[in-house]
């Protein structure tokens, strides 16, 4: 149990504090809060970086590390999306709907994909983008302007953006997983299956 891994539990047990925080001032009002559910919210986003940095810094990468980071990231941002995809309150805007299912979607391709590349080349890795990076943090910077309730004219071009990169991402993504599967032996067809598919086209010849 790392340093930086303890940091990462602690991300996660400030999830349901976040959501309790909206889910109290989308029910009375009470601007606390929304200031407490901003301030959990930013809290989360900062320590997601200084884990990391711990990490790196101090040779503290782990297994268990590699899957609660993520974890902890997708929870966080997971929660304020759909939170703020529904009608919160009138002084809050809200997150479009096509761009919680355009992130949704990404993750729940790369999770099958993973599961596939898996299941065929009995290990997976995931190679980072520089462009999923700035996926995640532009979906939390729109996360937190909502709740700091900034200008709604400029949120638009924040929420495009933040489209564009986690689309680009997914594809991205998804063809660094056809490679990792071309490149398999275990996805070449066996000696008697290519043995069969050979003779299946000389008869059709």
């Amino acid at each position: 149990m790392t340093t930086a891994n303890k940091i990462t539990i602690f991300r996660l047990l400030l999830v349901p504090l976040f959501v309790m925080e909206v889910l109290y001032f989308a029910e009375n009002g009470n601007d606390w809060y929304r200031i407490g559910a901003l301030l959990t919210f930013a809290m989360a986003a900062i320590l997601d970086g200084v884990d990391g940095f711990i990490a790196r810094r101090f040779n503290q990468r782990s297994a268990l590390g590699a899957v609660l980071d993520p974890m902890a990231d997708k929870l966080l941002l997971v929660s304020g999306i759909v939170l703020l995809t529904r009608h919160v309150h009138p002084e809050l805007d809200r997150i479009p709907f096509w761009l919680t299912v355009l992130v949704f979607g990404r993750d729940l391709v790369l999770l099958i994909g993973l599961g596939v590349i898996y299941y065929t080349c009995d290990s997976a890795r995931v190679q980072p983008h520089p462009i999923g990076k700035i996926a995640t943090v532009l979906q939390m910077a729109t996360v937190l302007w909502i709740l700091l309730r900034w200008p709604s004219a400029w949120l638009q071009y924040l929420v495009w953006g933040t489209g564009i990169s986690t689309a680009v991402s997914g594809c991205l993504y998804v063809v660094d997983g056809l490679r990792q599967i071309s490149a398999s032996p275990h996805s070449a067809a066996t000696p008697g299956q290519q043995s069969k598919r050979n003779s299946a086209n000389n008869q059709e010849e």
